[in-house]
């Protein structure tokens, strides 16, 4: 799959976060960039756009990030998630794995960071 055909979900409450975020991704060549700033709005785009991969942020209103990636797991599982957090616990960490998280990245992601993901997903598809 070509980069720019890629499509991902951005899902985290912090402006600054999302944008940081979507920067890095476009430097990485992904231009189709949806964003939400809480858990139920993710299940809900996931459901209506299905992204190739999510970046979900572990604490956030209304849902948290971990509840989200298992609703969102239940309907598809072949949604590449990735989990974005402050917080990153090992406990998060663990939980987040056993919902089926592909990776947990701590804030702010850096871009070789965000680039390695991206070229998992383009390799993967």
């Amino acid at each position: 799959m070509e980069r720019a055909d890629i499509k991902v979900l951005i899902c985290d409450d912090s402006l600054l976060a999302r944008k940081n975020l979507a920067d890095k991704l476009k430097g990485c060549g992904i231009q189709n960039i949806l964003q939400v700033t809480d858990g139920q709005s993710a299940i809900d785009v996931c459901r209506a756009e299905k992204p190739d991969v999510i970046f979900l942020d572990v604490v956030m209103p209304v849902k948290d990030g971990i509840t989200a990636l298992k609703e969102i797991k239940e309907f598809d599982h072949s949604v590449y998630a990735v989990m974005v957090s402050s917080v990153g616990t090992q406990t998060h960490i663990r939980e987040a794995i056993k919902c089926g998280a592909k990776d947990f990245l701590q804030k702010p992601a850096t871009s070789e960071q965000v680039e390695a993901i991206v070229s998992q997903i383009a390799d993967i598809n």
